[in-house]
């Protein structure tokens, strides 16, 4: 059982934007995907991600704190481990079992040598007992379409139960968001936990996210660089016709805007599509023009050369 801290390498008094970037720097190294002959980088993967999800809820980072729960979020035994005045240790298969002040009421001792009815402490409060735990958590991985995460799309999810449940993506996912289903988790005493679900973003053939913006490098024929184009251009919202300027040379970078991802605020970023002149493989009238053509212009004179 690893300390959650501890599997995040994290001080105890860590920000949950400490907590949040260093569960995704270690998601990014430890990822199934990139690790899928490494099953010691799997199971750690595993312990980061619980330790995240417990770190994260306020209430249980606060239990834990307290030694009420352990880093797998079950109850500890009441009053710490005992240290000599009893309490309760876990058994084979999850029991537990009563060693030492076998059925005494601590209520009642209290008030026996203090006086004062009610079950009052000797510190001048009553003494309540913890409220029953809730199920644990279950944590989920959740592959996404880049272009369905650009654009929202709603993902299904099958539960461990095995309910389906439609997903609306919130604005601003990423790789390594979490989404909290609460009661989605197992059966406790107290309640159900929550499922927790962790977004992994695949790849796409052509496009790149940089930040809410997505790149995208679009070729385009000599001959539309030279004398400029009107011409198709794929978005994650479908294509749409892009004015390619008379002269454009290799690297110029134009925008399409409101076609990236949702930004938090639910602002859109914008596609910019960088030009690269392709040419033929094998084109005689291109060679032959290109022979006796003597541009006047440097093209590296700006680096001086």
């Amino acid at each position: 059982m690893i300390d959650p801290y501890q599997a995040l390498g994290v001080a105890k008094g860590a920000s949950d934007k400490e907590i949040k970037s260093a569960y995704r720097k270690l998601a990014k190294e430890l990822h199934p995907d990139k690790n899928k002959d490494n099953p010691k980088a799997t199971e750690r993967f595993s312990d980061v991600t619980r330790a995240y999800d417990l770190l994260l809820d306020k209430e249980k980072r606060g239990q834990f704190d307290r030694g009420e729960i352990d880093a797998e979020g079950n109850p500890t035994a009441p009053f710490g481990f005992g240290g000599g005045g009893g309490g309760y240790q876990r058994g084979p298969g999850g029991q537990q079992h009563d060693f030492g002040n076998a059925g005494a009421d601590f209520g009642d001792i209290f008030e026996g040598l203090f006086g004062g009815g009610g079950g009052s402490s000797p510190f001048g409060s009553r003494q309540r007992s913890a409220p029953p735990p809730k199920g644990a958590n279950v944590s989920y991985r959740l592959k996404v379409e880049f272009i369905a995460a650009a654009t929202l799309q709603k993902q299904r999810i099958t539960l461990e139960d095995g309910k389906t449940i439609d997903l609306s993506l919130p604005k601003g996912v990423e790789e390594g968001t979490q989404m909290r289903l609460s009661g989605k988790g197992r059966q406790g005493p107290g309640g159900n936990g929550d499922a927790i679900v962790t977004i992994h973003i695949n790849s796409h053939p052509f496009y790149e996210r940089d930040g809410d913006n997505i790149r995208l490098e679009l070729p385009i024929s000599l001959k539309e660089a030279v004398e400029g184009a009107k011409i198709k251009v794929p978005t994650v919202d479908g294509p749409v016709m892009l004015s390619i300027p008379a002269g454009s040379s290799s690297g110029k970078t134009l925008r399409l805007k409101n076609k990236g991802f949702h930004s938090k605020s639910g602002v859109r970023g914008n596609q910019l599509v960088t030009l690269m002149i392709t040419l033929p493989e094998k084109d005689d009238k291109l060679a032959e023009f290109v022979k006796d053509w003597n541009p006047k212009d440097n093209p590296r004179a700006s680096m001086g050369v």
